[in-house]
């Protein structure tokens, strides 16, 4: 295993274990946090006036999911990092999803935890990273191009190595 694969791996299983404990705590624990927090206030989401403990926390449990969904990515990249040779493109689409989650779903924490709205607009900045992020990995895995993989009676299984 490559130190580009471990890394990665080692990563995305942390932050995927991270993202279960906010997960539970936004389940489980913020919302009288939030309630008391926001206590009288709304927000408008899709024109409806809603509580904002209600609008803060679905942010909260959004910031856990998107952080769940891209630590699976960053396994994807390290599992991708043993057999690939575009090392480059694998390292440039972790450090996307790193830094996405960073900005994505910790803009989303420290906006609801805080109720400092301007941190949402650090989010749009995590949420392009991600999506590089994706298209990174794909040219990474890829096998078309460059030159560096040949078939020649069809794809590789583990037995024929």
């Amino acid at each position: 295993m490559s130190c580009c694969s471990l890394n990665w791996s080692t990563i995305g299983a942390t932050l995927g274990g991270l993202a279960v404990i906010l997960g539970a705590f936004a389940a489980h624990g913020i919302d009288g946090y939030f309630a008391e927090k926001y206590a009288g206030q709304v927000k408008k989401v899709t024109g409806v006036e809603v509580p904002a403990a209600q609008k803060y926390l679905n942010d909260f449990k959004t910031g856990a999911q998107y952080q769940m969904y891209h630590s699976l990515a960053l396994l994807a990249v390290g599992f991708a990092g043993i057999t690939s040779r575009k090392q480059k493109l694998l390292n440039i689409a972790g450090w996307c999803f790193l830094l996405g989650i960073i900005f994505f779903s910790g803009s989303l924490y420290v906006l609801t935890l805080s109720g400092q709205t301007f941190w949402g607009a650090i989010a749009p900045i995590g949420g392009t990273l991600l999506i590089v992020g994706w298209f990174t990995l794909a040219a990474g895995i890829c096998s078309c191009g460059g030159g560096s993989t040949t078939f020649t009676d069809g794809p590789e299984t583990p037995a024929s190595t």
